[in-house]
């Protein structure tokens, strides 16, 4: 096989890893009146599996820096296996949440390494395209993989979809363990240097951004399942469908925020990105509340998947290029950033939808979207003051203003 079929091959496990994160949002309700849990319960799900997966792989990634990359990833998938099947065959709601924890574990591990390997059998001068086809696995759980849950589940019930991905990476083990080529770990990089980077100003506004525009999409998104069937209307039969709709919207907008940022420049594409994703969300919150035709708010959806995942591979680059002698420790912080930032976004979306109601979720989605653009204006401007003695200045005023 092909160095370039391998990438596909790890395109292909980052897919699975990527459908059992995601697919929670979809089957939503289908746990809830299952278990007997409230939304906001199964919601938490998210919450668990994604707090691991940040904090967790930074750490187990050091840990195992040394190991021979093909038998970290496939131990690693082994993890995640065990933790699908433990997810299928126990009961009750502890004991589910105990398996998230074991998947995301394994899950952190096989996309780090997953990535790792990738850039090391590309072709010269091809990892870049490497590394953007193994992350494509990844996105592409959001298109496919999630649509597919709910259909798997309407048909022979939620477990049924983590039976699925269970057998499937039994399978990608025994073929990575044939296929993919023996390849030297790397020199360990203690934690203490990749956190240190945290103090610098430019780094933690750039880290900022991750946080608040993926958490403001996460409020929304993690409910996003109830919240078109108890507040939007759309029958079930549709649900599916508009999934996916919303996947390949996604797609498309990750593809256009490159093409932008390379035409435009990174703080046009952030801020345009985002105002977008702040308007479509507002309109979602309006059309919600005054109509329940269905595709005003299909194509609002659509605006909103488009407009968000835009700012994806904006936000990369714009990581790199504040610290492009660290890209790769930027690259992994931001991993663990998107992480939290979808833990945290559960977790308010839980509580507002505890608290207040299941429709508010957007329009607390919105605010935090709204605080990523400010946070961009800032770091634009920032960065624009050209001496590092100046941006200093700017930040202390800033950290003062906030005390």
């Amino acid at each position: 096989m092909s160095n370039t079929w391998k990438v596909y091959l790890l395109a292909l496990v980052t897919f699975l890893v990527g459908t059992s994160e995601y697919v929670i949002s979809g089957i939503l309700d289908k746990i809830s009146n299952t278990m007997g849990i409230s939304v906001t319960s199964a919601g938490q799900l998210v919450t668990i599996f994604s707090f691991v997966y940040a904090i967790g792989t930074p750490i187990l990634m050091a840990l195992t820096a040394k190991v021979e990359r093909q038998k970290l990833l496939v131990w690693a998938l082994g993890i995640f296996v065990i933790g699908n099947v433990l997810s299928f065959v126990l009961p009750g709601y502890a004991s589910f949440l105990a398996a998230r924890v074991i998947m995301a574990l394994g899950a952190g591990m096989v996309v780090v390494t997953a990535l790792d390997i990738a850039a090391k059998i590309a072709a010269p001068g091809k990892q870049a395209s490497a590394i953007a086809t193994v992350v494509m696995g990844f996105t592409a759980s959001l298109i496919i993989g999630v649509p597919l849950g709910r259909i798997v589940a309407a048909q022979f019930g939620w477990k049924a979809v983590f039976g699925i991905l269970a057998l499937a990476g039994l399978v990608a083990m025994f073929v990575l363990y044939v296929i993919i080529p023996r390849i030297q770990g790397d020199k360990p990089i203690p934690l203490s240097k990749q956190l240190a980077l945290l103090k610098k100003g430019n780094v933690a506004l750039g880290l900022a951004i991750t946080f608040f525009w993926l958490g403001g999409y996460s409020i929304a998104y993690t409910y996003i399942s109830p919240y078109l069937l108890d507040v939007a209307g759309l029958k079930e039969g549709m649900l599916s469908g508009v999934l996916l709709a919303f996947g390949i919207a996604s797609l498309l907008g990750s593809k256009f925020g490159g093409f932008s940022t390379d035409k435009w420049g990174v703080f046009p594409t952030l801020s345009g990105g985002m105002l977008l994703h702040v308007i479509a969300l507002l309109l979602l919150s309006l059309t919600v509340t005054y109509t329940h035709a269905w595709l005003p708010i299909v194509i609002l959806l659509i605006l909103w998947s488009f407009a968000a995942w835009s700012s994806g591979p904006t936000q990369q680059v714009n990581l790199v290029r504040i610290e492009p002698n660290y890209s790769g420790i930027m690259l992994s912080l931001n991993q663990s950033m998107m992480q939290l930032s979808m833990a945290a976004g559960a977790a308010i979306g839980g509580v507002m939808v505890d608290r207040v109601s299941l429709s508010s979720i957007t329009w607390v989605g919105v605010v935090g979207v709204a605080i990523a653009i400010v946070i961009v204006t800032f770091l634009r401007a920032r960065m624009s003051a050209g001496s590092q003695g100046i941006g200093e200045s700017i930040w202390m005023k800033f950290k003062k203003a906030c005390n």
